[in-house]
């Protein structure tokens, strides 16, 4: 972790093109580890061990989210190269810039992993994993299913297909103009879903997100500071000037009140305000009409250079 930092959560480890074949090769078996071979003009058994990672239905799972065209539309379109016309699944990569492209997937007969980068290291001109290793493992699975089309990947055992609204994860209503589609529960859920609210209540986790939403359902009416959040810890260098949004959500249009440590800043219909950071414990309060939020955070100058993965605002 010290040597990674923060980013490691977000897949930063250093692996090879061998290793995540390897991973994705026990993904497509079903969680069951299988020790491949390498094979050059010449033919070797695959080695199956009898040990298991999970079980099956966890593996079925995951197979049936990167194995959804739809799911990912949204960044990729329908008709990207991601897409062929058999069930496959596939994941792309793309590593900081732009040194290299990833893109591994399987179906149920092949298991495929594509790079592309430059052997010494330097950054690519915005060559992402969609457009650079993706046509490449693209032509090679079309070309080892020329003559045999792979069969549909197994649904996940034990669960049931109901419909949910694609924006709410809840009941379909006449509201629900996101689309109709349908999600996997287990049978030990289908009461709690039959007698699920139409109310969606998240956590404060899903506050940003909430507050872009048009959906009826998921407009909030609560007056909330979505950014700083509580006990946030902010680090400035020495002689350096920063800025911190300062963020609510809301769905009323009276004037918003901003105060920093019992001291007012603004009034102003805008939902957001820069603040200049200043070394100290501070606690913003907002308010609006009979409503108001408040969170205290932190910030501290830093006296040496930070550690790697320590976040800094510059």
């Amino acid at each position: 972790p010290d040597y990674y930092g923060l980013g490691l959560t977000l897949g930063s480890g250093e692996v090879s093109l061998w290793e995540l074949a390897q991973a994705y090769l026990i993904m497509a078996n079903q969680g069951k580890i299988v020790t491949p071979n390498v094979i050059i003009n010449q033919t070797k058994d695959i080695k199956n061990s009898q040990l298991s990672i999970d079980t099956p239905v966890t593996w079925q799972l995951i197979t049936n989210m990167l194995s959804d065209p739809h799911a990912r539309a949204h960044s990729f379109g329908i008709d990207s190269v991601l897409n062929l016309p058999f069930s496959v699944a596939v994941k792309t990569g793309t590593s900081s810039n732009y040194r290299d492209t990833w893109t591994v997937g399987f179906t149920t007969d092949y298991t495929v992993a594509t790079w592309v980068g430059n052997f010494d290291g330097q950054g690519m001109q915005n060559v992402s994993g969609v457009t650079g290793a993706a046509p490449l493992w693209n032509r090679i699975l079309l070309h080892l299913h020329e003559t045999k089309e792979p069969g549909n990947f197994p649904k996940p055992e034990g669960l049931v297909e109901l419909p949910i609204c694609a924006t709410t994860g809840l009941h379909p209503t006449k509201d629900c103009s996101g689309g109709i589609v349908l999600e996997y529960f287990d049978h030990k859920a289908i009461a709690e879903y039959e007698k699920k609210s139409h109310k969606l209540v998240l956590n404060s986790e899903y506050n940003e997100w909430l507050s872009r939403q048009s959906h009826p359902q998921l407009t909030q009416n609560q007056l909330t500071i979505i950014s700083p959040q509580t006990d946030n810890y902010f680090v400035i260098n020495s002689g350096k000037t920063a800025k911190l949004e300062f963020k609510i959500t809301g769905n009323s249009q009276q004037s918003v009140e901003w105060w920093l440590n019992n001291k007012k800043l603004n009034s102003q219909s805008d939902n957001s305000l820069f603040w200049q950071l200043q070394p100290g414990e501070w606690k913003l309060t907002v308010k609006q009409g009979n409503q108001q939020d408040s969170v205290q955070f932190q910030v501290q100058e830093a006296k040496r250079k930070p550690h790697r993965g320590f976040s800094v605002v510059n």
